[in-house]
This record gives structure tokens, C-alpha cells and sequence, in this order.
């Protein structure tokens, strides 16, 4: 009942159900709006907190670059010169055209990338795909290089229109000409773009992604000299990434230069000299260095390649470089190793003066080869050849004539029957002479990829291969031949030092550092390794000998009017057995001069040859122009 005694209703008239029911469906629809702006606003505090806590720096410098914007300014690269000043390397300006990710606008690429296709004639897919992963990186400021080494029109006429290419600029690099081409290709190296595998650790040193960098040679080993020092530049930009005034802005300090020790005019002609000779070889070298300092005056690896193509290198020149099975990418002076063959028995003598195993009397008879039976089965018998039946020798005839058997002798002593007739200097010894010359290491030169070489002894043997030394392998150790390999400059480097009366000079091609006015700042100065343990007296023995070989012997093709040179000739087997027991061959030639009083020292290898029919003719005609400056 109500308040005035009435009874309550049981049912409701059809409009009152109505609007119950509206209202309660305006009630059920503020609460899922309720909801929604509930949901929606700790959506909203969520991305807040992230962009203020967690990624508040990275957006607060991103909201900063937007009006205000850091450019770094790229210092001049130091220059390179020879010995006698002459200029190697210019810098010169290089236009390319980039892209600012930041700025390059989205929603007009459609307009935009056909445009700049028809400019840069690059693909329009291509230019989007190299620019789109950057718009939301981390660093969308930095400029995307879309094309390098436009032409000064293509320069103008990208810039005539970079108003309405958002995000489009002209970018202009101070980039390497090398203005000997080939000439000094393997020693100066390249300067090149930094590449994705060695931005990660050049990054904390100041690189940019755009950045280049000495990627071989002298450019390489001296970056941190020629680069100098980059400066900034702070700019004010507007929302076209436009920019609008210099607010700051640091110098660049340029780099340091160079002086070598290469003498250009030698360089060009032991290149002459070395084309000319090379005879059907895929590669060959020559080497000239100064034995009292380690200067390398001339340093010629062929076949070789012009610098100037790692300005703009394209994947075609590339891998034609790179699958060129002569290698011109390699510095076969430094990087390549060879059995040495004759040459290498400066060591076997030397040493085996100082052990005492020979004197400038020893006499050993050569019949032209020389027997020795299996240890195991007696009936298996190995022969050792001469090169021919040469007679009974002295030490200076031995080397003179470079008999392999005097020198078997030497290091491996003779035996018959059991009988040890003659007591060589061993294995281990000559492993050790070897090792004190610097060969199984790199020598030091200022030059990057240089090998070490092998120097075999019973122990490496052992663990190499898992077998035992032999006699055999001593009589070819003897002479250059079976294990060892070494490089053309390591063998240099033994003609230096006996040359000099036992120093072991560090090789060098740089011998100053200058500053941006051309002023010397910086004397770098000779270097010895290690003076070796061969007497002074049993040096100059050795040196005769190779006097002799030149004056008299196999090496006298590199003989000259008015001076007197020493040399080793070599002529070095490798490769498949051709039958009848003949192989393939290296030439070699090493010697100095003059030869009583030694000045430089000079080596000559060819891939394909003999040592005395074509390496030391050369090694003569080099000389014979270093002394005469004539042909």
C-alpha cells in the first residue's frame, strides 16, 4: 500500500517499460564510454611514460635536431710525397647527392623518387630502399649517399632544385687522385667509404657512416696521421631541414703529410725494367732498399692497379680485380711466400762458417748429385741433383757456382755406408740462423698484410705433419727448397744484412712526418732488429763469394761498367712433377753494390724462369740505372 492507503500496482503500462528501457541503455552506454576513455587514457599515460622515461633523451634530441642541427666538417687530408718531394696524391673535390631521412617527406616519395630517378638515374626502388630503414632509426639526420661522383651539371642541377626536393642536398667530399695511377698503387693503398663491418669499432673514434678511411697501404697504416682532425658545425635549420644560419662552429685541423723513401724516378724504371722481363710469369717484383737504413727505394709488385678506381669502386671492377688470377690486389713483395732456392743459401753459408763447419778452404766435390739410401729399406735409394757436375770447389767456388751439393754438405754433412764423411751444421742450426736473419716472422715494414713465411725444422714437422725429419729434408732446406717459403723482402732483408756486416734493419717507406704548411715535425729513424751472431770475419767471406758469382759465376748477367756487385741467384722448383723429374720454376736474384763497400741492396723474383738467364739480368739493368742513371 502507498502513503495514502493504496495498493502498490502489479504491472506497468507499455510506455513505462519504455522508458525503463531506455534509460537503461543510456546508462549501459555511458559506462562503455566511461570505459573506453579509461582505457584510452592509460593507453595515453603508457606511451607518455615511455617517450618521458624510458626514450625522453633520444626524442628530446630528435625534437632538437629539428630546428637546430650538428654537421661535421671533414679536415683536408695530409699529402703523400717521394723522397725527392715530387707529389703522389691531390685531394679534389667530389659531389654526391644525399638524402636526409628525417626530411624527405613520406607521403610525397610517390612525387618525389621519380624526380630524382630521372636526375640521378638510379632506380627510384633503389633510392627508397636505401633511405625508408633509415627514417626511424636512430641517427635520420645523418644524409643517406644516394649516387657519388656527379658531374658538376648534375651537381647544379640537383641543387636548383633542392627547394622542392625536401631532404635532397649536394653533398661535396674532399676525396684521394693518385696522380701516378699505378705506379705506386701497392704502397700508398686507397683511401675508401667506411664500410658497415668497421663502423661499429670506428664509431667511438669519431667516424661517420660517410666517412672514408685508408683501406690499404701507407693510406691505411697512416690514417691517424693523414686524417686530421674533424671539426663541427652547428646550423640552424627550418622544418624543411633548409638551413638558416651557422650558430657554432669548431675549425677542422688538416692532416699531417708524408715523405717516403721511394725514389719515384727508380720506381718507374724498375717498373720498365720488371714489364719488360717478366716473360710469361703472372706475377713478379723487385725490390731496392738502402742497407744502411732499411729505406725501401723501390718497391715494384706486378701486375698492379690504379688507385683511382676505389674512388667510386663498382661491383663489376671489383670482382674483376678480385678473381684476376694474377692478384694485382696483392703486394707479392710483402703478402705472397715462395720457396727462395738459392738465394737461401746466404743462410746455409753464413752459418755454417760461424758453426765452424766450413772455411773459405773447404773443398767439396760435386759429381752432380749426390745418393742416399732409406734409412728403413736400403734398397729404396734417393738421389739429391746438381744442377750440373761441377768439380771439386772451395767455399767461394761453392757459392760462385752455387752447387747444390757443396751446399747439402754444408747443412746436412755426407754419409756412406753408415759412415758420416762430413759433418753438416743440421737442421736445427740452419732453422735457427734462419730465424735470427727474420725470416718465419713479418720483418716489420710500415705496410699492412705482410707474411711471415715458413721456416721448417724436425719439431715443425712433426706437429704440421705428424712425421720425422729426414736427411732429405735438410739437403733441401740446404737450398731453399721442400718447407721453406719466404717472401721477396725477407730475402732483401738477409742480402742487407750481410751487406751491412750483420744488421737486420726494419724496413721502412716513410721517413717524415710533415705539417699542414709542409714543415717537418716528425724524423723517423732507422731501426735494427737485431745484429746477428755472424762474425764480421765470416760476413766478408761470404760476400767474396757472392762477388765472385757476379764477376765470374751464374750470376755475372748482372754484372755493370764501374762498380762491383755481389749476388745469389736462385732458381726455385714448385708444382706437379712435368716428368723425367723436371717442375715449373721461380727466378731469383738478390746482391748489393758496390761490392766492397755495400750501398743498396736489390731483389728481383719472377713467378716463371731461372735465376740466372732472367732474374739477374734484371737485377744488373737495375742497378746498372740506380749507379748511372742510365738504361
Amino acid at each position: 500500500m502507498d502513503v495514502f492507503g493504496r495498493k502498490e500496482r502489479r504491472w506497468r503500462s507499455p510506455k513505462e517499460k519504455e522508458e525503463r528501457s531506455d534509460t537503461q541503455t543510456l546508462r549501459d552506454k555511458f559506462f562503455y564510454f566511461r570505459l573506453l576513455v579509461f582505457v584510452l587514457f592509460g593507453i595515453l599515460t603508457l606511451q607518455l611514460m615511455r617517450m618521458q622515461v624510458f626514450q625522453g633523451e633520444a626524442y628530446e634530441e630528435r625534437a632538437q635536431n629539428n630546428h637546430l642541427r650538428y654537421s661535421p666538417t671533414m679536415p683536408s687530408r695530409g699529402l703523400i710525397f717521394d723522397r725527392n718531394g715530387a707529389p703522389l696524391v691531390e685531394n679534389v673535390p667530389q659531389f654526391s647527392a644525399g638524402i636526409i631521412p628525417a626530411d624527405f617527406p613520406k607521403d610525397r616519395e610517390a612525387e618525389l623518387l621519380p624526380q630524382l630517378e630521372a636526375l640521378l638515374h638510379v632506380p627510384a626502388a633503389e633510392i627508397a630502399a636505401k633511405v625508408d630503414p633509415k627514417r626511424d632509426s636512430k641517427d635520420p639526420f645523418t644524409p643517406v649517399v644516394i649516387k657519388e661522383g656527379l658531374t658538376p651539371e648534375e651537381a647544379f642541377s640537383v641543387r636548383a632544385l633542392e627547394n622542392r626536393l625536401h631532404g635532397v642536398e649536394i653533398i661535396v667530399d674532399p676525396v684521394r687522385r693518385y696522380t701516378l695511377g699505378s705506379l705506386v698503387s701497392l704502397i700508398l693503398g686507397y683511401v675508401g667509404q667506411v664500410t658497415d663491418a668497421q663502423y661499429p669499432e670506428l664509431k667511438s673514434k669519431g667516424y661517420e657512416m660517410n666517412d672514408r678511411i685508408g683501406q690499404m697501404g701507407v693510406e691505411a697504416v697512416y690514417e691517424s696521421v693523414l686524417r686530421g682532425q674533424p671539426g663541427r658545425k652547428d646550423v640552424e635549420v627550418d622544418a624543411a631541414g633548409r638551413e638558416i644560419q651557422t650558430v657554432h662552429e669548431v675549425l677542422a685541423k688538416p692532416g699531417s703529410g708524408l715523405v717516403l723513401s721511394i725514389d719515384l724516378d727508380l720506381q718507374r724504371k724498375v717498373t720498365e725494367f720488371l714489364q719488360q722481363g717478366m716473360g710469361s710469369s703472372k706475377n713478379g717484383c723487385a725490390i731496392v732498399m738502402d742497407v744502411r737504413s732499411g729505406d725501401i727505394l723501390a718497391m715494384v709488385s706486378l701486375p698492379t692497379y690504379d688507385d683511382n678506381v676505389f674512388t667510386n669502386l663498382t661491383d663489376e671492377q671489383y670482382r674483376a680485380l678480385n678473381d684476376d688470377p694474377a692478384k694485382p690486389m696483392v703486394n707479392h713483395c710483402i703478402s705472397d711466400t715462395y720457396p727462395p732456392g738459392s738465394t737461401f743459401k746466404q743462410i746455409t753459408g753464413t752459418g755454417a762458417l760461424q758453426e765452424g763447419v766450413a772455411n773459405a778452404g773447404t773443398t767439396i766435390t760435386s759429381y752432380g748429385s749426390i745418393s742416399v739410401k732409406n734409412e728403413y729399406d736400403p734398397n729404396i735409394v734417393y738421389i739429391f741433383r746438381d744442377w750440373a757436375a761441377l768439380g771439386t770447389l772451395n767455399f767461394y767456388q761453392g757459392v760462385a757456382q752455387s752447387s747444390d751439393v757443396y751446399f747439402y754438405y754444408l747443412a746436412g754433412g755426407y754419409y756412406q755406408d753408415g759412415v758420416e764423411l762430413f759433418r753438416g751444421m743440421g737442421a736445427n742450426a740452419l732453422a735457427r740462423y734462419s730465424r735470427e736473419y727474420g725470416l718465419d716472422a713479418p720483418t716489420g715494414i710500415d705496410l699492412p698484410g705482410e707474411a711471415a713465411g715458413v721456416i721448417p725444422d724436425p719439431d715443425w714437422k712433426e706437429q704440421e705433419l705428424g712425421e720425422t725429419w729426414t736427411i732429405g729434408d735438410t739437403y733441401n732446406f740446404a737450398i731453399g727448397q721442400g718447407f721453406v717459403a719466404t717472401t721477396p723482402l725477407q730475402m732483401v732483408g738477409v742480402t742487407t744484412a750481410i751487406a751491412n756486416g750483420g744488421d737486420v734493419m726494419v724496413p721502412r717507406v716513410v721517413n717524415k712526418v710533415l705539417d699542414a704548411t709542409g714543415e717537418e715535425i716528425l724524423r723517423i729513424d732507422p731501426k735494427i732488429a737485431r745484429h746477428l751472431s755472424v762474425s764480421d770475419e765470416n760476413l766478408a767471406t761470404f760476400r767474396e763469394g757472392m762477388r765472385q758469382a757476379v764477376s765470374w759465376g751464374t750470376a755475372n748477367s748482372a754484372s755493370i761498367p764501374g762498380v762491383s756487385v755481389a749476388g745469389k741467384t736462385g732458381t726455385a722448383e714448385f708444382g706437379p712433377d712435368l716428368g723425367g723429374g723436371t717442375y715449373e720454376s721461380h727466378a731469383w736474384f738478390t746482391g748489393f753494390a758496390p761490392a766492397e763497400d755495400p750501398e743498396v741492396a736489390v731483389v728481383v723474383f719472377l713467378e716463371q724462369g731461372n735465376g740466372a738467364k732472367n732474374a739477374a739480368p734484371l737485377g744488373g739493368r737495375i742497378l746498372n740505372y740506380l749507379f748511372h742513371r742510365g738504361g
